[in-house]
């Protein structure tokens, strides 16, 4: 068998891969340096992909004393799972109906959802909206607000378009109804587009904590991660803010608004990139296939 000869192009090719690798992997290594070394010595600068006096304690800081950062875990674990399955299951049966051509309101829903992207209520409608429909510290608020987006509608719908009609009416000859066609055919091949905008929805849920903290600081057990720990930044930050520069450092030894900020990068990251593995796959192609026509 002929070996492929090395080429000039290919060595290019391996440095500018190499190059793009180190670019895109250190932020995330400087960040988990910075978040796994000493308060102090960060305060002198100067980390880069390791830390330089290993400690645990800026993940102590966080954890530590505070019972109810599990709890808030839990909620956020929850209102993600919950709100990921509910917003693609309400997404994917609006884009099928709207992907349907004897659908006579097929028109004006699509301009009323296109409206909704470049048109909004503002801030102070949406909250008296949530108070008036009583969902003030209840956990619906983190699901029925996020429960349909225009662009995850129209994406799962250009996708849609791409499967022959042909299909659904053969399955309609053999006396399939709607929701059969839809569970067992269109939901099927539509795997790659539901992986994206599942990936999609869980990061907004995961990410979410101001309408935590508009609509449901009432209730210390709808309190999410993103919350608490926003809340642990914010503390660190006024402390860190009383002392004055002379014996700033000494003090940041032990809260650190960098290295805290760091540790809760981490903390709210690292449970997206141990999900992201699973979807990637279906990531480039749910985003791309239905967007091309012929």
């Amino acid at each position: 068998m002929k070996k492929r000869r090395i080429t000039v192009f290919d060595i290019v090719l391996l440095i500018l891969m190499i190059g793009v690798i180190i670019v895109t992997l250190y932020p995330f290594l400087n960040i988990l340096a910075i978040s796994l070394n000493d308060a102090t010595d960060t305060a002198r600068g100067g980390l880069h992909i390791y830390p330089r006096q290993f400690t645990w304690a800026n993940y102590q800081e966080i954890f530590g004393g505070r019972n109810n950062l599990w709890s808030a875990f839990g909620m956020s674990v929850l209102r993600t799972v919950v709100g990921t399955v509910t917003g693609i299951i309400a997404s994917t049966m609006l884009a099928y109906t709207l992907s349907r051509r004897d659908f006579i309101f097929n028109v004006p829903i699509s301009i009323i959802l296109v409206i909704t992207m470049f048109v909004s209520g503002g801030l102070i409608p949406e909250y008296m909206l949530i108070r008036e429909l009583g969902l003030m510290n209840n956990f619906l608020v983190y699901i029925l607000p996020l429960l349909l987006s225009a662009f995850n509608v129209i994406v799962i719908r250009s996708f849609m378009d791409g499967i022959p009609i042909a299909l659904t009416e053969s399955a309609k000859m053999d006396g399939a109804n709607d929701f059969t066609i839809f569970w067992k055919i269109i939901i099927p091949l539509s795997l790659p587009v539901v992986a994206t905008i599942s990936l999609f929805l869980a990061v907004q849920q995961w990410n979410s904590w101001f309408d935590t903290y508009l609509y449901a600081r009432g209730n210390a057990n709808l309190s999410t991660l993103q919350f608490e720990l926003m809340k642990i930044l914010d503390n660190t930050n006024i402390q860190s803010g009383d002392v004055t520069s002379a014996n700033a450092e000494i003090i940041a030894g032990q809260t650190n608004p960098q290295s805290i900020q760091m540790a809760i990068t981490i903390i709210a990251t690292v449970p997206i990139l141990l999900v992201y593995p699973f979807l990637q796959r279906y990531f480039v192609t749910g985003l791309t296939l239905g967007a091309v026509k012929t």
